[in-house]
């Protein structure tokens, strides 16, 4: 009860922060309601329940200051605060903060959002007291949410109308086992209210002369902790070096193409358990834990920020480890010209293995 008053009071602060923040914003919240994504077997256990909550986010409007907004047909940008109850007694209430971004279509009354930050779970797995909840391996935890509205705007006075559909995806990316992770689908519906009476008009730019670079060089550095799916095994530090080169075609987008090394010490460790404990595999126990690989990938620019999709291949691989190809989504910020920070997910299909941390510079 305590950490429910605790997230009402998140609530009421990022009122009181809309409000300060003066022209071009407003609040939103949506209740949501629906069902848990049977994407695993494993988890059937966990699906007792309908689970509901509510999202409550501050959004701040563009209307062209800078060409990029233009670039996107001027979308919004703010922080979302959510809370969900999942109804199992295993899986408990998750609390979870997040930066957000809102793209619209059809004449702005369909809006896109996409949400990328941490939850909270107020009952991870304990191998004495919740062994059952499989789906958390630790408290904090990586979380995305989509949220597709019809949304209208000042149907009375300052407050207007949205409802549509939300995906809540809640995973550690396997920094802790276990991490079967859960998908919640839902149904939501809310109300918005804007901070000031009336809305500027969007600026419209000059056309945009056709835009292009050279190839660029890439080098990129990540690291982070991860763990096998045995759980107990342990974490461990990876390290990543990655190369390759890009070519932006336009202000919004890059095609990419390069090579990495990964040292996943985690690997070790598995090897290990798997020589012992499975000797049918035929294992020596001492195989090479590192693997190299070739990738594909493309860069969306949208201000100092960008989206990033990758996808691999292993040419060297000398042990068996959920296939030879994999993806990479994330995100990266650009503080010049050359020098960038990015996070990332590394996953092989719909199985995470890690979340990246990485610098970079492009030359």
């Amino acid at each position: 009860m305590k950490q429910y008053l605790s997230y009402l009071f998140l609530v009421f602060t990022i009122i009181c922060f809309a409000q300060e923040s003066g022209t071009n914003s407003y609040f939103d919240v949506n209740y949501f309601h629906g069902n848990i994504a049977r994407h695993n077997d494993d988890i059937l256990h966990l699906i007792t329940g309908h689970p509901s909550g509510f999202i409550a986010s501050w959004n701040k409007k563009t209307f062209g200051e800078k060409a990029w907004q233009e670039r996107y047909g001027y979308p919004d940008y703010g922080i979302s605060i959510a809370y969900q109850d999942l109804k199992n007694e295993f899986l408990g209430e998750t609390f979870s903060l997040y930066g957000h971004a809102n793209f619209y279509f059809l004449n702005r009354k369909i809006i896109l959002r996409i949400g990328q930050g941490l939850s909270y779970s107020n009952n991870p797995y304990d191998p004495e007291t919740n062994f059952r909840n499989i789906a958390y391996g630790s408290r904090i935890l990586s979380s995305t949410y989509l949220m597709l509205n019809y949304k209208k705007e000042r149907l009375f006075d300052r407050i207007g109308l949205q409802a549509g559909l939300s995906l809540i995806h809640n995973s550690n990316a396997n920094v802790r086992a276990p991490n079967t992770s859960i998908n919640s689908i839902a149904f939501n519906v809310g109300l918005n209210y804007n901070m000031d009476a009336t809305d500027p008009d969007f600026i419209r730019n000059d056309e945009e002369k056709k835009f292009t670079q050279p190839i660029k060089y890439n080098v990129v550095f990540r690291s982070g902790i991860n763990e096998s799916d045995v759980i107990g095994s342990g974490q461990f530090p990876f390290y990543i070096f990655s190369f390759y080169a890009d070519k932006r075609i336009s202000h919004k987008s890059a095609f990419q193409l390069g090579s990495e090394v990964f040292y996943s010490n985690f690997l070790k460790e598995y090897i290990r358990y798997r020589f012992i404990a499975f000797p049918e595999d035929g294992l020596e126990g001492n195989e090479d834990f590192k693997r190299v690989g070739l990738f594909a990938g493309h860069e969306l620019f949208i201000s100092k920020f960008s989206v990033v999709t990758q996808f691999g291949y292993y040419v060297y691989y000398p042990f068996d480890f959920e296939g030879r190809t994999y993806i990479r989504v994330g995100l990266k910020h650009y503080f010049n010209d050359k020098i960038f920070a990015a996070m990332t997910l590394k996953s092989h299909a719909a199985k995470a293995e890690a979340v990246e941390f990485g610098v970079g510079i492009r030359l």
